[in-house]
Formats: C-alpha cells, sequence, structure tokens
C-alpha cells in the first residue's frame, strides 16, 4: 500500500514540475512515506529522520516531509516538539503537496492529516516506471477496527474506487507491457463502489489481458465470500494465491481481537477455498503475545498452524498502538515471552513450508521472470502463480517472459529447477497439482 500511495504522490508531483533526485545531496525536497501499524516501522523512520537530520545541518534549505500513517498519528510531535519534519502530510491529503512544499520552501511548517470519507485518488494517474508488476490501490480505509489495528484511526473508513477506473487503469499498464497487477486494500475483499463487489472486480480486470497475472491482498475471513473463491476458480490468470490472516488459533484471542470469526469457520473457510481451488497456496498473519494471551492459547495457535498447513506465515510480537481497543489492555505478556513464540511458530512454519516446497520435486511450474538472482547474474528468479520464488540457469529469456521450469531441488523459501520449455507470450496458467 505505501509503494501505491508513493507512485500516487509521485504523480500529484510530477504533474507540478518535479523530477526525481539521484541521492540526498541533488534533493530539495525529501518526503518519507510511514506505516504506523507496528512499533519497529516507526522506529525505523525515525533512524532515517536522524540520518537526514544530520545532513541539513550541511544543506538546511532541505525540505523534509513525512506522509501516511505516521504523519497522521504524530503531527504535532514530528513539527513542533522536535522538529524533524517542515510538513506532515496523511494519507488523504497528497492533493495537497504542492502548495505545502511552495509554503515550505518560503518557511512555512505546514500539517494536512484531515481524513476522508471520499478521497481514493482514483482520478490522480500513478506516477511508475516501466516494469512487470503493479500495484493498484481499489480502496481506502477499513471498517473492521480490530482492536489491535491502528489503520481506522490513521487512514479512516472504507471507499472504494469505481470499477470502470480500477479496469482503465488495468488498459493502460497492459498497453505499457505490465504482466501482473496486485489488487489492493486494507481489506480489498470488502470492496464495493455501490454497483459492484470485489469477486466483479477482480473478474472485469482479469478480462482485460489473460496474459497479465492478477494478484490480491489482503483479505479478511469475514468478507471471503464464495462467489470470490469461484471467480479464483474459473480464471486461469488470477493467481492461486490466498493471503488470509487468521491472527491467532484461540477463540477467545479471536474474539478480544475484534476478528468476528472462529477457529472452526476460518477452518472450514481455507476447506472451502481449497476444494475450489485444488493448487491453492495460503499464508497468513498471526500476532504473538496479544494481552492475556496464556501459554495454552499459544499452543493453540500452533496445532491451527499445523491445522491449516500454510504455505507461508508472517508472525508478529504483539505491539500496543495508541489509539486502539487495545491499548487500554494491560500487555502483560513479556517481550521475551514473545520472541519465544514467534520463534516456535517460526520453526513450525518452516518445516512445514519445505515439506510443502518438497512435494514439488520434478513437478513443471510456469514462472514469471522478474529478473536477475539477488547471487549471481547467472541465474534468474520468478515467482509461479502460487507466488513461490523459482531460481533457474539464464538462458536468454528477459523480464516479463513466462518460462517453464523444472523444479529440481527446494528449500523452504525457494524452489531452483531448469528450463522445460519457454514463450514469451506464453499465457499464465493454474498448476497442475504436483
Amino acid at each position: 500500500m505505501n509503494v501505491a500511495d508513493s507512485e500516487v504522490v509521485s504523480g500529484i508531483l510530477h504533474s507540478e514540475g518535479y523530477v526525481f533526485a539521484r541521492d540526498l545531496e541533488d534533493a530539495d525536497v525529501v518526503l518519507l512515506n510511514t506505516c504506523a501499524i507496528r512499533d519497529n516501522a516507526e522506529q525505523r523512520v525515525y533512524g532515517r529522520l536522524a540520518q537526514i537530520s544530520a545532513f541539513r545541518k550541511k544543506k538546511p534549505e532541505l525540505v523534509v516531509g513525512i506522509l501516511g500513517c505516521m504523519a497522521e498519528r504524530l503531527r504535532s510531535r514530528l513539527v513542533h516538539e522536535e522538529h524533524l519534519a517542515d510538513i506532515v502530510v496523511g494519507p488523504d491529503e497528497y492533493r495537497k503537496l504542492p502548495l505545502l512544499l511552495e509554503q515550505a520552501f518560503e518557511g512555512e511548517k505546514g500539517i494536512a492529516v484531515r481524513l476522508s470519507r471520499v478521497e481514493n485518488y482514483e482520478d490522480i494517474e500513478p506516477f511508475r516506471a516501466d516494469g512487470i508488476s503493479a500495484w493498484i490501490s481499489v480502496m481506502r480505509g477499513c471498517d473492521k477496527f480490530c482492536a489491535f489495528c491502528v489503520v481506522p484511526f490513521t487512514r479512516g473508513r472504507e471507499r472504494s474506487r469505481s470499477l470502470e477506473s480500477v479496469v482503465r487503469e488495468v488498459e493502460g499498464l497492459a498497453s505499457r507491457g505490465f504482466k501482473e497487477v496486485t489488487l489492493l486494500g486494507q481489506n480489498v475483499n470488502s470492496y464495493s463502489d455501490g454497483r459492484h463487489d470485489f469477486a466483479d472486480l477482480i473478474q472485469h480486470v482479469a478480462e482485460v489481458d489473460r496474459s497479465i497475472r492478477v494478484r490480491f491482498t489482503t483479505s479478511h475471513p469475514q468478507d471471503m465470500s464464495d462467489k470470490l473463491i469461484a471467480a479464483i476458480a474459473s480464471n486461469d490468470n488470477i493467481c492461486n494465491y490466498i493471503h488470509l490472516p487468521v491472527q491467532s488459533g484461540s477463540d477467545r484471542i479471536l474474539n478480544l481481537m475484534g476478528r468476528s470469526y472462529t477457529v472452526d469457520h476460518y477452518i472450514a473457510l481455507v476447506t472451502r477455498i481449497r476444494a475450489a481451488i485444488p493448487n491453492v497456496s495460503m499464508s497468513t498473519d498471526i500476532i504473538s503475545g496479544f494481552p492475556t494471551e496464556t501459554e495454552d492459547e499459544h499452543r493453540q495457535t500452533l496445532d491451527l498452524i499445523r491445522a491449516v498447513q500454510f504455505d507461508g506465515a508472517y508472525t508478529f510480537k504483539y505491539s500496543p498502538r495508541e489509539g486502539t481497543k487495545a491499548w487500554s489492555m494491560v500487555d502483560d505478556v513479556p517481550e521475551e515471552e514473545k520472541g519465544r513464540r514467534v520463534q516456535e511458530m517460526t520453526e513450525l512454519q518452516h518445516a512445514i513450508s519445505l515439506e510443502i516446497n518438497r512435494n514439488l520435486t520434478r513437478s513443471i511450474e510456469t514462472v514469471l521472470v522478474e529478473g536477475p538472482s539477488r547471487k549471481s547474474p547467472l541465474f534468474w528468479m520468478g515467482r509461479t502463480d502460487t507466488n513461490k520464488t523459482v531460481v533457474f540457469p539464464h538462458a536468454g529469456e528477459t523480464s516479463g517472459d513466462y518460462v517453464r521450469v523444472t523444479i529440481e531441488r527446494v528449500n523452504a523459501a525457494t524452489l531452483f529447477g531448469g528450463r522445460a520449455s519457454s514463450s514469451s507470450n506464453m499465457a499464465p496458467m493454474k498448476e497442475a497439482a504436483a
């Protein structure tokens, strides 16, 4: 979402004559787009601001701006108390950036953080470099108000772009040679423009160009409808990958979190998904150490991981966020205990991911080539439609090609193989179960 928002900001500034600086020394303006989901994200921003503040001693005329969720949360502190920024702009006020920057060059501080019930930037053309993958924000905000989550307070309530505006954006990307789009929302499958739901939207996007893979993130189990599952199953270019955050394996903790489903409901939903999409790859988010979580409830979460057999899981230590319902709860699980529980979940998930990937050995996977491998220019990497990274020898293909790769060996995170066949015009296809 921050990448997509940064492209919206870039589009606004580009239309006003701004161009990207190659490095800090050449910049007149530095903008940091921030996240407030977890404390670690905010601490990284403070670290970057310290570096920029040191540089400003050599270039005091440099204008520094903070954008996004952290801007909305800490506006006065960042500008007036700690003097770390000249302007602070929340996620619904990006249109004001050109004026705020003009005023900042004259020495005025500026804060614009009002949340909107209608702003969705659907008329703004994001500024993207040519590539193969694009993030498309289709809705903003969230109405779920989970106890641990600050998003409704930093990004506001749900509002969606029109289906037609999203389709036009995908058509433009197709004309530029993009081969993958990811539809984004804090809770993307609650999308509604008043006439169409998310299943309608993803169906129309898939029909724009069948050579373009379509992904989406992130989902709430409550809004994963049978209609959406059917749309994924029936379109070859909608990827067989669903990220479905569960957060806990304890019904009591899920209730405290305000998650509106039970473990049995979640497992039944996974069962329906796998019945409709046999080769689907699934990942999840899990929070460790939510207030009052017991060791037994942690064990219930481990049992859930074993039962579902996720392809991957993002595990986090609970981090109190000011303003949320959980802020008033006692953060009573010690940090070292949270860390131990995360480690146990990570080790279990690593073993499951490795076994799932081992079952793909000798299978032939269709891979969208993304570029050179990080470790050697002799190898290239790409992803399957199930979101698995594949590394294979470079044999003349280019980014955006579809290639067929025979999987020869694996680890928990990556598949390694050799070319089976290739075609730059090969359409995405649902992989056969290995």
